[in-house]
């Protein structure tokens, strides 16, 4: 998971309110349950101990966000009186209450669960004369460019004879030429966005003729769907599943890599007090947490700066730290993680590594 809209969470001493909000289904009943959850936050967040501020700020948050009919899940973080970040998630926690937490430090670990690891997205919706081109991200999706290729000829006939079989000759040249169009701004938009992703659909033959002319370079998967092309009608539903599959069958296929590289005889880092160095060090490419692992909620210290981070108190307050305090291991290595730009992936629970549930891959060997 890219942590970079995480950012301004690192830049604030907290302490932080963090509230995972669940999905709600739209009834006659949604106005009631969104009211009982909002004073369940705010009791729940009173008796923690935050201040009115912030809870006036979560209060604010929720009141704004069902104004807008908001029903899917997302997290709250405030501190200070300020909502400081607000994120959509793929998933809630279950149930209808919100998981909230008032601690020192923002509560990231379920973050890994509940927004899914998904990269960003081109889907080309493609035919013979062209495409409609756009990139999904966790934020949501947005056109990014059109291709009209020519339009002459486009057409076969069902003529045999020889001039026909001539001009059908044409006919294929064009399609040629639209699918190179076609592969040409892909690899443009590919710069332009990033995107790992690549989902290519329409008609099989447009498909393959667009996928024969991708630079080797770019995409890091490309993928096909039979459904959703650029007629109009085409079946949306379809498409975003087969997207949707796609993508998670890269992110596993991603982080089964991570894995290979860290295992036995890799070049992982793990054990909690190589890991805080590492971090410390800003030698951390990829954080790798498995949250039922022993090391996970291991207390450590820290300060207002991430790279404040030790085992003890009075090795943070030697590095600087001027009132060091206790918090969850993983939630002060995510700190860290997206105070250096490093990513981080929530590994399956049945993994044998990182055998204390937080490991990472080193910045100068992982690319």
């Amino acid at each position: 998971m890219k942590l970079s809209t995480l950012h301004p969470l690192v830049e604030r001493p907290g302490p932080w309110a963090s509230v995972y909000v669940p999905a709600v289904t739209a009834d006659e009943s949604t106005l009631q349950r969104r009211d009982l959850r909002a004073r369940h936050v705010q009791g729940e967040l009173r008796r923690m101990g935050a201040d009115e501020g912030t809870r006036r700020a979560v209060d604010d948050a929720l009141s704004a966000l069902a104004d807008e009919r908001r029903n899917s899940p997302y997290v709250l973080f405030a501190a200070d009186g300020d909502l400081v970040c607000a994120e959509p998630l793929a998933e809630g926690p279950p149930g209808d209450a919100p998981s909230l937490w008032w601690s020192r430090l923002p509560r990231l670990t379920p973050l890994l669960e509940y927004a899914h690891d998904e990269p960003d997205c081109l889907v080309a919706y493609v035919d013979r004369a062209g495409a409609d081109i756009e990139l999904r991200t966790p934020a949501g999706r947005r056109p990014v460019a059109e291709v009209e290729g020519k339009r002459w000829p486009l057409h076969r006939t069902a003529s045999a004879d020889w001039s026909e079989r001539h001009f059908q000759l044409k006919v294929e040249n064009t399609w040629e030429e639209n699918a190179k169009a076609i592969a040409h701004e892909l690899a443009s938009c590919q710069e332009q966005t990033g995107a790992e992703l690549l989902v290519l659909a329409g008609d099989a033959r447009e498909r393959s003729a667009v996928h024969a002319h991708l630079p080797a370079q770019g995409f890091t998967r490309v993928g096909d769907s039979e459904h959703g092309g650029r007629a109009q009608g085409a079946d949306g539903r379809l498409l975003d599943e087969d997207v949707n599959r796609i993508a998670a069958d890269h992110a596993r296929h991603r982080t089964d890599g991570l894995l290979d590289r860290f295992g036995d005889g890799g070049d992982g880092v793990e054990h909690l007090e190589a890991l805080v160095e590492a971090a410390r060090e800003h030698r951390v490419s990829t954080l790798l947490v498995r949250h039922d692992g022993p090391d996970v909620a291991r207390e450590v210290w820290t300060g207002a700066d991430p790279d404040q981070l030790a085992l003890r108190r009075t090795d943070a307050a030697a590095l600087g730290a001027e009132r060091p305090f206790a918090a969850r291991a993983d939630d002060a290595l995510l700190r860290s993680a997206v105070a250096t730009g490093a990513d981080a992936v929530l590994v399956p629970a049945d993994s044998a590594h990182p055998v204390g549930g937080l490991g990472a891959l080193p910045r100068w060997t992982y690319a």
